[in-house]
Parts: C-alpha cells; structure tokens; sequence
C-alpha cells in the first residue's frame, strides 16, 4: 500500500534553518521514495511501511542532534501527484 505525507519540522531554536536543512537531506539519502520539498513542507510518497520508518527514524536523530523540535504530519492513503 502506498503512503503520501506532508511535514513540517519547527525546531525550538533561534537558529532553526540549519536544523531543518539538516532532516530534510537526511531524508533525500533514502533514494526508494519521492519526496518534495518546497517553502512550507516537504512531501514524501512510498510504500506505507517505508513513510512511517523514515519519519521516525530521521525524526529521532533530529531530536538526538538539536533537542526539542515540533513536528506537523497529515498523512493520507495513496501515491499522490507531488
């Protein structure tokens, strides 16, 4: 089954920018999904299982490397045209 997510990572830091660079790149060395980033999110599709292990793991080292960071997901059923 395939899964398309929207994110949006805001870190609890001044210097913010770096930290989202940061995930958002650690994202795109997962070569098996399409993800697309633009100014207010980044969009990635695949298969469900591969989506959700992603976010999490990449989620995880972020909080690991930078501390407090919210993060918004809305996730819905299927490959869509990002």
């Amino acid at each position: 089954m395939k899964l398309t997510a929207e994110i949006s990572l805001y870190p609890l830091k001044e210097e913010y920018i770096p930290i989202i660079r940061d995930f958002i790149n650690a994202l795109h060395e997962h070569g098996d999904m399409k993800i697309v980033t633009n100014a207010m999110s980044t969009q990635i599709c695949g298969d469900y299982e591969r989506v959700f292990a992603l976010i999490r793991q990449e989620l995880k080292a972020s909080y690991q490397r930078s501390g407090k960071q919210v993060m918004v997901c809305k996730f819905i059923v299927g490959e869509l045209d990002i």
